[in-house]
């Protein structure tokens, strides 16, 4: 794992926060999706990867959606 962009990915208080909706979960959620873009490391919650299912596997960027 890269600890670089896993870093970025979470808050100090070891938090994730969705790149999405800004939604925000205790450690790392298992069911969470996780796209790296630009070399960034990004968390979606539940409900913005179910909105945006064909574009995350289309490999586009969440600028596009």
């Amino acid at each position: 794992m890269d600890r670089k962009t896993h870093e970025q990915a979470e808050l100090a208080d070891g938090n994730t926060v969705c790149a999405g909706c800004g939604a925000r979960a205790e450690g790392t959620p298992p069911t969470w999706t996780c796209s790296v873009e630009n070399g960034e490391r990004r968390y979606f919650c539940d409900d913005c990867a179910r909105e945006n299912l064909r574009a995350i596997e289309g490999r586009l960027d969440s600028t596009w959606w």
